[in-house]
């Protein structure tokens, strides 16, 4: 429970029980200053008696009863005040003015009221000590002028009225200060809490988002070369009793290919451990990410320098260069590796070829690298073709295949069910659109439009 929760439960329990206090020394100090308050208006109704030819006990119960009213100043100053007021003729109930005047001024009661019981008190006093001034002078036989009754009347008035009534101000502000300071605190609290909830959320979010990142990047990265080494070993073990130099060929590709992807993992591990020397919490950070991509680009087409000269676009983008991942120049090299694992596969390029930007061509790149590995793994000996096309504002790709060559043996490779999903996922974050399905002549078709951001 915060402290305004508990500040207005005890203000409600009070409101509805049957004393008004909140705490036990406020009750006690109440009750103290009523005992000395009855004490100091009994000693002087003994005077009130004897000026008003009344018998002394009735002036000293008077003075008891009266001075006794100032307990209930918490619930009913207004009514303090007035009995102060009212017995101020009497000339008794001097604490019980200022503490009542002070327990006014410092209440939640209107300013109006406060000021015109303030103003109702200093009249009360003024009166009274002018007449009293006066008659000591005139009983002393001392004649200091009407101007010296006045003054006194006037700074013995303002002495008993006004410190209490400024003081009570001061501190009635100060508590509503406090009060609005706490509430203001409970409120920033919850607040905090709902961000706090929120935050969560979002990191939890973002983690989610940034391991399917990493997974992605590593599928895209393992899936392409392990396929290709697959579809290297089943030909390898086709040919391997008929043509021993074929076959030593083979072997070599396979074991170029592992290397390289053991490379590119080794790489991509060593990547993410130095991104992240110690386990905290929240997403794997942008920049592990960013160079895990970097990592993937690392393929022998960074070797084939003269590749930009078959038609595709340079890899090196307004955002970024050919060593932040893999770029357009390099799907020469990656039909090349296709070709040389035995498919029938057709590049066309069409338009003219200029810069994307890094993120669009590693995006184009990776939707035509996951277009090859799944004809290798779910269309054995199918005929393919790479359309890539440069247009106004955007650049085009599309994986056709024909329908499997049954007599092709199926290389068996398992599918994770993530290549299209993976795909769509890189093309939709970049405002492009992606369509994949079957075609009519029984292959299948994989087409993507990536929007090219202004230089």
């Amino acid at each position: 429970m915060t402290t305004t929760g508990a500040h207005q439960e005890a203000a409600g329990v009070t409101a509805r029980g049957r004393w008004w206090w909140g705490r036990r020394r406020s009750a006690v100090l109440d009750v103290g200053l009523g005992a000395v308050s009855a004490l100091e208006c009994a000693v002087e109704g003994v005077g009130f008696a004897d000026r008003a030819a009344l018998p002394v006990p009735l002036g000293v119960l008077f003075g008891l009863v009266a001075g006794a009213a100032l307990v209930v100043r918490r619930r009913w100053p207004v009514a303090v005040v007035l009995v102060s007021i009212a017995i101020t003729p009497a000339e008794m109930g001097y604490l019980m003015g200022i503490v009542g005047l002070y327990t006014l001024a410092a209440s939640e009661v209107p300013r109006r009221i406060i000021a015109v019981l303030a103003g109702m008190s200093l009249a009360a006093v003024l009166i009274v000590t002018f007449v009293r001034v006066r008659q000591d002078i005139g009983s002393a036989d001392f004649d200091p002028g009407p101007w010296y009754v006045l003054l006194m009347a006037v700074i013995l008035a303002l002495g008993m009225n006004a410190p209490p009534v400024l003081f009570g101000l001061y501190i009635g502000a100060r508590r509503r200060l406090l009060e609005s300071l706490r509430e203001r605190a409970d409120s920033l609290e919850q607040e905090l809490s709902l961000l706090a909830d929120r935050a969560e959320q979002r990191a939890q979010m973002a983690r989610t988002e940034e391991r399917t990142r990493i997974a992605r990047e590593m599928h895209d990265v393992v899936a392409h070369r392990v396929s290709l080494m697959v579809v290297h070993a089943a030909a390898l073990q086709a040919v391997a009793l008929k043509d021993p130099h074929k076959a030593a060929k083979n072997a070599a590709l396979v074991g170029d290919m592992g290397r390289q992807a053991l490379t590119e993992l080794r790489e991509m591990l060593g990547v993410l451990r130095a991104a992240d020397p110690a386990p905290v919490r929240g997403p794997a950070p942008r920049a592990a990410v960013e160079r895990v991509a970097a990592v993937a680009a690392a393929a022998p087409a960074a070797e084939a320098e003269g590749a930009g000269s078959a038609g595709v676009g340079s890899g090196a983008g307004p955002d970024g260069d050919r060593e932040d991942g893999p770029c357009l120049d390099a799907v020469v090299e990656l039909v090349e590796q296709s070709r040389q694992a035995g498919m029938v596969v057709e590049l066309r390029v069409m338009g003219e070829a200029r810069q994307c930007g890094a993120a669009v061509e590693r995006t184009a790149y990776r939707v035509v690298q996951e277009g090859l590995t799944n004809v290798h793994k779910h269309a054995a000996g199918a005929k393919v073709v790479v359309r890539l096309a440069y247009r106004d504002g955007e650049v085009a790709m599309q994986v056709e295949n024909g329908p499997a060559d049954g007599r092709t043996a199926d290389a068996g490779l398992p599918s994770g069910g993530n290549g299209l999903v993976g795909m769509r996922e890189r093309v939709t974050a970049l405002g492009g659109v992606f369509v994949a399905g079957p075609t009519d002549e029984g292959g299948f078709k994989v087409s993507a439009v990536l929007p090219v951001p202004a230089a």
